[in-house]
């Protein structure tokens, strides 16, 4: 199986965030910097990755995607804040 990915990206201000799902995470944080294949992160300049989940089954990456995408802000925040307390960027 290949591995998936599951990630949250946000702007330099920390105040919107973008849920994604992948299986090359290195290569879709590139065309994000690019901002290549989402018009949401290029219009709100979104391109910090502060937070990611490793999956090895596509499925199970998907339905905590869409899970995820139906949280409250807050909510996500908190997720984020458990594992990366100062909300800094990952470098991937």
């Amino acid at each position: 199986m290949q591995t998936s990915f599951v990630y949250i990206l946000t702007n330099k201000y920390r105040t919107t965030f973008y849920i994604g799902v992948t299986a090359n995470l290195s290569t879709r944080l590139q065309e994000h910097l690019n901002e290549i294949g989402s018009v949401f992160t290029k219009k709100y300049n979104i391109k910090d990755l502060v937070y990611f989940e490793e999956y090895l089954d596509i499925k199970q990456a998907v339905a905590r995607e869409k899970q995820l995408k139906n949280w409250k802000k807050q909510w996500k925040i908190n997720l984020i804040r458990e594992v990366n307390p100062n909300m800094e960027t990952i470098n991937y």
